[in-house]
């Protein structure tokens, strides 16, 4: 039962870690020249299972008999599609052309992004409550 709370825990976790990096895209998003001298690129976290017990697996006997369950971020890469080029001569970082290059962020998609990892970590939440429910019944029980 104890791998169900690590699981919970992990998961929020990693939603909260996915909260902060979609508000960091969000605060970047006129960032038109960071410190390398582009702009800012959209960062995505990337998750895997923490432990190596996927269902295959667990048949095959090959789970690690100290696995620690649970979900966790293996990297934060960021997102190759191409910046967004905006006709701006006025900018400090326009071109010859006069297009200045802006991070390839769109605010729709960050959004939607924030509302799934709020949801996935109510979810957690919900998850870890019900088990603690459960665990503080089976106590009730072995009183009775």
């Amino acid at each position: 039962m104890f791998n169900g709370f690590d699981i919970s825990a992990t998961g929020m976790s990693a939603q909260r870690l996915r909260m902060d990096v979609v508000s960091g895209n969000i605060a970047n998003i006129d960032t038109t020249r960071t410190e390398d001298g582009l702009p800012y690129r959209r960062k995505l976290p990337v998750f895997r299972e923490r432990a190596n017990n996927s269902f295959v697996n667990v048949l095959r006997g090959k789970v690690p008999q100290q696995s620690s369950p649970g979900v966790e971020v293996s990297a934060i890469v960021e997102d190759p599609t191409p910046f967004k080029m905006i006709h701006n001569p006025s900018h400090p970082d326009a071109d010859a052309d006069g297009y200045v290059s802006y991070p390839n962020i769109n605010i729709v998609n960050e959004m939607v992004d924030m509302i799934d990892a709020s949801r996935a970590y109510e979810a957690n939440i919900t998850a870890f409550n019900t088990l603690k429910n459960m665990a503080l019944k089976a106590l009730e029980i072995s009183r009775g």
